[in-house]
C-alpha cells in the first residue's frame, strides 16, 4: 500500500493573479480612471502653479518672475471685485440646497398630477446654461422685460435695469443660476428620499414626531449623502460661474459682475492681453478656495463615518 500525502491531491499550481483575483480586480477597473484623472486634472493643476510663476503671452519665451503675479493681485481692484462677487455667489448659491429639499418633499407625494409637477420642476436642469442666460436677459430687459413691468406695478424701479445696474447685476445673475441649480438639488433629494427607511419614519410617528421634528431628526439625517453631493456640486458651480456672466453681461457694467473665472479668461485668453502667467495666478487662487471648501466637507464626512463605526 502506497503512502499518499495531501500534496498528491493538489491541482496544478495557480498563478499569482488567480490567487489574488478578488483583491486585485477592483484596482484594475480603477487604473484607467485614475490615469485619465491624473493626466487631465492633476497634471494641469500643477502646470497652472508652474505657469503662474512666469510672465508669458502664450507664444513667446516665458520669463520667470516668481511670486510677482500674486503680488500684483493684491493691488488689483478688478481682482478684488471678482473675489467679492465670488463670495456673494458662494453664499447665495447655497440657497439652492434648502430650496431643492423643500421642493423634493413637496414632490415626494402620491397625488393626482404629481408627474406633471415633477416634469415642470425638472425642466430647468435639462436646458443649457446659455438658454438660461438668454431667457433671464429678456426677463430683466429694462424696456419689455417681465421683471421690470412687475416691479413697476408696485412702484419700484432699478436704474438701468438689473443687468445695467452695478449694484444689482450680480444678484440678478445669481438668481438666474439658482433656477437650474435648485432643480439639480431637487433631483438629488428625490433620489435620497427613495432610500429613507420607512420603519424609522413609522417608529418616529409612534413616538409622536411630526412636522419639523420629523424632518429634522428623522428625514434629514438619512439624506446626508445627498446633502454632501449637493454642497460639493453647488460650491463648485458657484466658484466656476462663467457661462451665465459671459452670456448676460460679459463682466459689465464697468466690470462689476466679474467673478474670478471670468476675470481669468479676460486676462489669459481675451483681447485684453494674453497674460497667461497672471491668468494662471488667478486660477490658482480660485483652485485653493475651492480646495478649502471641498476638503472641509470631505473631512466632515469622514469624521461622521468614523464616529458611526
Amino acid at each position: 500500500m502506497t503512502n499518499t500525502t495531501v500534496s498528491d491531491f493538489e491541482g496544478p499550481k495557480r498563478s499569482w493573479y488567480k490567487r489574488n483575483e478578488i483583491a486585485v480586480t477592483p484596482y484594475l477597473f480603477l487604473i484607467p480612471g485614475v490615469f485619465f484623472f491624473a493626466v487631465y486634472v492633476i497634471f494641469p493643476v500643477f502646470q497652472s502653479f508652474n505657469i503662474s510663476l512666469y510672465k508669458w503671452d502664450g507664444l513667446g519665451e516665458a520669463e520667470y518672475v516668481g511670486l510677482t503675479n500674486y503680488q500684483k493681485l493684491l493691488d488689483d481692484r478688478a481682482f478684488e471685485v471678482s473675489l467679492w462677487n465670488n463670495l456673494k455667489w458662494l453664499v447665495l448659491y447655497l440657497l439652492a440646497i434648502p430650496a431643492g429639499l423643500m421642493i423634493s418633499l413637496f414632490l415626494n407625494q402620491k397625488v393626482v398630477g404629481i408627474r406633471l409637477y415633477k416634469s415642470l420642476f425638472f425642466f430647468p436642469f435639462v436646458i443649457s446654461q446659455i438658454v438660461v442666460g438668454l431667457v433671464f436677459s429678456w426677463f430683466y430687459d429694462p424696456t419689455f422685460g417681465i421683471f421690470t413691468k412687475v416691479i413697476g406695478w408696485v412702484g419700484l424701479e432699478i436704474k438701468g435695469g438689473v443687468l445695467g445696474n452695478p449694484t444689482a447685476v450680480t444678484y440678478g445673475i445669481i438668481a438666474a443660476g439658482l433656477w437650474p441649480q435648485t432643480a439639480y438639488c431637487m433631483i438629488l433629494y428625490l433620489t435620497g428620499l427613495n432610500a429613507v427607511d420607512p420603519e424609522q419614519v413609522e417608529a418616529a410617528r409612534l413616538d409622536g414626531a411630526k412636522g419639523w421634528k420629523m424632518l429634522w431628526y428623522v428625514i434629514i439625517p438619512q439624506l446626508k449623502p445627498a446633502t454632501f453631493i449637493a454642497f460639493v456640486v453647488t460650491i463648485v458651480g458657484a466658484l466656476r460661474s462663467f457661462d451665465l456672466i459671459s452670456i448676460m453681461t460679459r463682466g459689465g457694467p464697468f466690470g462689476q459682475s466679474r467673478v474670478l473665472s471670468y476675470y481669468m479668461f479676460e486676462k489669459a485668453l481675451s483681447e485684453y492681453g494674453f497674460r497667461m502667467g497672471y491668468g494662471a495666478a488667478i486660477a490658482v487662487v480660485l483652485f485653493l478656495i475651492m480646495l478649502v471648501f471641498i476638503a472641509y466637507f470631505l473631512w466632515s464626512m469622514y469624521q461622521e463615518e468614523k464616529g458611526a463605526r
